[in-house]
């Protein structure tokens, strides 16, 4: 971690710790505004110079390059509150959902090999298996998406629930989601400390064909962060160890398979921090607790705000970019912000 923030960071930071700590104590209360379907919105974009604060210039974050960024700000009054995301192989169409149960898509704008702006977006309600939105239900807290082909699983923190979008290729966010069985231990998870992240591994790698979904601070008897395999070969339970009071909040699977986690530490004598471990798939099995090496640490000397979505592809040059995305809370005191990073083979 980077030396504790300054003064002004800091203070900016305890005012909006507040307003982050009575939105995770009373909720956010869904919008309605894109309830009949999808509506195109506008998306401002202002570039980020430099990761760091203290010196724009620098490019290298620990295993981490920095390639760009932005602050993104709508007039949409739903915009914002954005926990996961997703990208195609090209890097350009994106779908994001936000914590209000509703989707975002559209298409990155880049400028050679820098994201400079979103165009064609779109937000449209998350809809449940009779067609109507599942915020209408208070199943609002939609914090992870995973895909497998043309079907997309959403995770539901507060009730801990997981819908399956069979037709998601098909009819994207017109599709509808059906509820699957979860294990029980899911639904013991603790409130607005549930489900926090999913992925779906490739049916040609280890594990493959299995949902794996990870809480954000469900704990086991050691303190470890408890997490699913739910389907594939072996379903079961493994644990992710938790080092340092750090939270999960995404994960993204590498092209070799290995798994990526995001997360981020959370305190009003800190601020906050974010950080990224690898972990090997193949440590994974029912029972394991696994644990993996930090690629990547930040905090706020550094660009960054509530990151909770993480995403990973590969460019033809063999380039493995990874895109971060903040969930703001919808407050005036926090940003949106996208950020991209070339991995650095160590």
């Amino acid at each position: 971690m980077t030396a504790v923030p300054r003064r002004c960071d800091r203070r900016r930071f305890l005012v909006a710790s507040a307003a982050f700590a009575a939105t995770q104590a009373i909720g956010v209360a869904p919008s309605r505004a894109a309830e009949t379907g999808p509506v195109p919105i506008t998306v401002t974009a202002r570039p980020i110079a430099g990761f760091s604060r203290r010196d724009p210039s620098l490019r290298r974050f620990g295993a981490l390059e920095f390639v760009g960024g932005l602050v993104l700000t709508s007039s949409y009054r739903g915009f914002g509150g954005l926990s996961a995301l997703r990208l195609d192989a090209g890097g350009e169409r994106f779908t994001a959902l936000s914590d209000k149960g509703e989707w975002f898509t559209g298409r990155f704008r880049y400028s050679g090999k820098t994201i400079v702006g979103l165009d064609e977006v779109q937000a449209a309600p998350i809809l449940g298996a009779d067609g109507r939105p599942v915020a209408a239900r208070g199943w609002f807290d939609t914090e992870s998406i995973a895909l497998d082909g043309d079907v997309a699983y959403v995770g539901i923190e507060r009730v801990n629930q997981i819908l399956r979008f069979d037709r998601f290729g098909q009819d994207g966010v017109r599709a509808r989601g059906q509820p699957i069985p979860v294990p029980r231990e899911i639904l013991l998870l603790p409130h607005n400390k549930g489900l926090e992240a999913m992925v779906f591994v490739p049916r040609d790698k280890p594990l493959g064909g299995t949902l794996i979904a990870i809480s954000e601070r469900g704990l086991d008897a050691a303190g470890n962060l408890e997490a699913f395999l739910i389907g594939g070969p072996s379903p079961g339970l493994f644990t992710v160890r938790r080092r340092d009071a750090f939270d999960i909040s995404d994960a993204a699977l590498l092209p070799s398979g290995d798994l990526l986690v995001l997360e981020r530490k959370f305190s009003l004598l800190e601020g906050v921090g974010i950080r990224i471990r690898r972990i090997a798939l193949s440590s994974i099995s029912p029972g394991a607790v696994v644990d993996g090496e930090t690629l990547f640490e930040a905090d706020l000397q550094d660009e960054i705000d509530n990151m909770e979505g993480l995403d990973v592809r590969q460019t033809p040059d063999g380039d493995i970019m990874l895109t971060m995305v903040s969930d703001d809370n919808f407050s005036l005191l926090q940003r949106t912000m996208l950020l991209q990073f070339r991995l650095i083979a160590p």
